[in-house]
């Protein structure tokens, strides 16, 4: 049987555990512990022998995994969202950037970038990223 379209495998030594990805909020970034817990309790009674810190060490292994894969998604802009919530403006440019390196073409991630280097005081270099942005389009 095949990995439902709503989890993930997850592999914590010999056994891989299908995750649900709704137990992540702000796109991979938190575990959300109220539907976790549920989970927690499935995990406990089908696999006695896991400990809480096993159980935490496969749900931080997932939440990377989640964080990563929506990160592919949206190349880049969702986890630099929430590096500038953080004011951790510099590393989001940069992670935007990085990923623009890899994908030239995204006119998405571009106007992206320039949204985010207009709101840190930039907007000369922001203006280009969305002048770069439009040209894809």
């Amino acid at each position: 049987m095949g990995v439902p379209e709503d989890h993930f495998p997850v592999t914590h030594g010999k056994l891989t555990v299908n995750v649900p990805r709704n137990l992540f909020s702000l796109n991979g970034i938190y575990i959300n512990e109220e539907k976790a817990a549920p989970f927690r309790e499935m995990l406990k009674s089908r696999y006695p022998w896991l400990t809480d810190n096993s159980i935490d060490v496969l749900l931080e292994k997932a939440r990377k995994e989640v964080m990563s894969k929506v990160n592919d998604e949206t190349n880049g802009r969702s986890v630099s969202k929430v590096l500038e919530s953080q004011g951790r403006t510099e590393e989001a440019i940069r992670h935007l950037k990085s990923h623009l390196e890899k994908n030239p073409e995204d006119a998405d991630t571009w106007y992206a970038l320039g949204e985010l280097l207009c709101r840190s005081g930039k907007a000369e270099e922001g203006y280009k990223a969305f002048a770069r942005g439009r040209e894809l389009f």
